[in-house]
């Protein structure tokens, strides 16, 4: 693996590999360089013998923000994913499952924002834990479409889902552990020394029995239809795009900050959250 540009990778523990994703500018949002050093990292963690878990986590104020929508994504892919309508959303979901099927544990340390694609990544890995304040949503269902990684149902049930999904309100920490999305949720100081202190933990197995209990998780999910299931929604996800309120929104991108930051905005300015929550009302 050559020398990554969007990570920072170390070895807080004997046996316990730490990638950061380090964008704290874009809010470590997922262009295809950054997920191109994801998935090379975690691959070679998976080959490295002296590697027992893997933690990821976020620089700066927030775990992920979610894809970069100012970036070109359909270029410089990491891994080739058969083409046509809906090939983004089959894409990452693709990306997502590589990190389900890693043989070693892959735990994600969130903090701040959580959103979109970010709460993908964070899905895809096998422990979450979560600072109390966090929050963790997919607003892009209020004007965009439904998630790439359709994971909702499978994390938190039916009810929360269905909330989830007509809303695109975010979730705390606290109620992300409470609904099940996450293992737990720790005051925000607190939060790096918890996860240290699991990860250190779960290096104490051996990595072949690991990755046996790991897959006998992963097949009940599977045998109810996870997998399934999620692929299946990348149809839908594509399917929405073809919507005229989808189409009206992403017709307005541009790929430079002010447009993305402005739609973004607009979207969120009547629910009176995230980037729009401490903003006056009456504009």
């Amino acid at each position: 693996m050559t020398d990554p540009i969007y990570l920072l990778v170390d070895e807080p523990l004997s046996g316990v590999r730490r990638i950061t994703l380090n964008r704290p500018e874009k809010r470590n949002a997922l262009n295809n360089g950054l997920r191109t050093e994801i998935f090379a990292a975690l691959e070679a963690h998976d080959r490295d013998p002296e590697v027992k878990v893997t933690i990821i986590r976020g620089a700066g104020p927030a775990f992920c923000s979610g894809y970069d929508l100012s970036a070109n994504n359909t270029v410089d892919q990491p891994y080739h994913t058969a083409g046509g309508i809906g090939q983004w959303s089959r894409h990452v979901v693709d990306g997502w499952f590589r990190v389900w099927d890693l043989a070693k544990p892959v735990i994600a340390q969130v903090h701040g924002y959580c959103l979109a694609g970010g709460t993908e990544l964070a899905t895809a890995c096998d422990l979450v834990y979560v600072a109390e304040d966090a929050q963790i949503g997919y607003p892009p269902v209020r004007l965009m479409s439904p998630p790439d990684m359709q994971f909702h149902p499978w994390t938190m049930g039916l009810r929360q889902a269905m909330e989830s999904m007509l809303t695109g309100d975010s979730l705390s920490g606290i109620e992300a552990a409470q609904k099940g999305w996450a293992n737990r949720a720790y005051a925000a100081d607190r939060l790096e020394a918890e996860v240290l202190a699991i990860a250190q933990r779960v290096s104490l197995l051996p990595s072949e029995l690991a990755a046996i209990n790991k897959r006998s998780v992963h097949r009940a999910m599977e045998i109810m239809g996870l997998r399934a299931a999620i692929r299946a929604g990348t149809e839908l996800q594509a399917l929405a795009f073809q919507t005229e309120a989808s189409k009206a929104y992403m017709t307005r991108f541009r790929r430079d900050g002010a447009s993305v930051s402005s739609l973004l905005s607009e979207r969120d300015a009547s629910f009176k959250d995230y980037r729009e929550r401490d903003k006056p009302t009456g504009r």
